[in-house]
């Protein structure tokens, strides 16, 4: 099965134009044989999380609203599985960040809410997000049960582990992440090779293929002369780790992986963690911490 990844460069809030140019790149990878496709992290506008403004929450929109019309149509059309990022504004004064799916069809077929929400310098997420509601549930489609989940939930092995716990075939992490152009290379190179290592980590610990869109491009904090450079590099990993494919630091580009499911059980067959684990030592994982 052909999966296509969308790493794309965000310079304004223009939504319109930034589905315009996602709807390009989505045509490009369906014409070359991509059943299920994933966009990055609030793929809309410019990552707002830099800083804490009320009036940002006016970006927010309903969970059937334009950005739904708009790729929900593309997806029937391209009959794909798209899978797409939004801020949605549930009620008035609650908003989640939150990964719609389409399977083949306009209709939803699931959504996740981001579980884990981060609050540093320049992601002031807190801010905007509440924690989502919905667990940690696979979303059945055409090609599989699909284990969404969003950025700052790619650091857990306890959420990846929920999804495949639960039959994700596949991981999916649409995400935003970059450096602080303060930081040093050496910092750079560290941050950045810690984030691939732990997702690559989490299709090795539950044997499923890993797929993940970052957004690139360096986005500046409105505020100040501060902003984030988004540092790329979307990849694709086989159920042991292995990098199928991996994308630039620095350009907006498409990945297109042939992604074996098969592999997933052989896998598993040969290294049986889930076997082996030991369910009736691990009642204290549920604490914040061990005293």
């Amino acid at each position: 099965m052909k999966i296509g990844v969308v790493q794309q460069a965000i310079s304004d809030n223009n939504k319109q134009q930034n589905w315009s140019e996602s709807a390009h790149q989505i045509r490009a990878l369906a014409a070359q044989g991509a059943r299920c496709i994933l966009l990055q992290e609030l793929h809309s506008t410019l990552y707002f999380c830099q800083t804490e403004d009320v009036d940002v929450f006016d970006l927010a929109e309903p969970l059937e609203g334009d950005g739904h019309a708009f790729f929900g149509s593309l997806a029937a059309e391209l009959n794909i599985v798209l899978i797409t990022s939004m801020f949605e504004k549930r009620a008035s004064g609650l908003y989640h960040n939150t990964a719609v799916v389409y399977d083949c069809s306009a209709e939803i077929a699931g959504t996740y809410r981001k579980m884990h929400i981060p609050d540093d310098p320049g992601f002031y997420e807190k801010f905007y997000f509440t924690p989502g509601d919905l667990g940690f549930t696979p979303i059945a489609t055409s090609i599989g049960k699909l284990g969404v989940l969003v950025c700052w939930d790619q650091w857990y092995p306890e959420a990846a582990r929920l999804m495949a716990m639960a039959g994700a075939d596949i991981l999916f992490y649409p995400t935003a992440i970059g450096w602080d152009k303060n930081d040093t290379p050496d910092e750079q190179a560290r941050q950045r090779d810690a984030w691939q290592i732990i997702q690559r980590g989490h299709a090795v610990a539950n044997s499923v293929p890993v797929v993940v869109a970052n957004r690139t491009g360096f986005e500046k904090s409105p505020v100040d002369d501060s902003g984030i450079e988004f540092w790329g590099t979307s990849f694709v990993a086989g159920p042991q780790g292995e990098l199928l494919a991996e994308a630039s630091t620095d350009q907006a580009e498409n990945l297109l992986v042939d992604v074996d499911l098969s592999r997933t059980e052989n896998v598993k067959r040969i290294w049986p963690y889930f076997r082996d684990r030991r369910i009736d030592a691990y009642d204290e994982i549920n604490q914040r911490w061990r005293n």
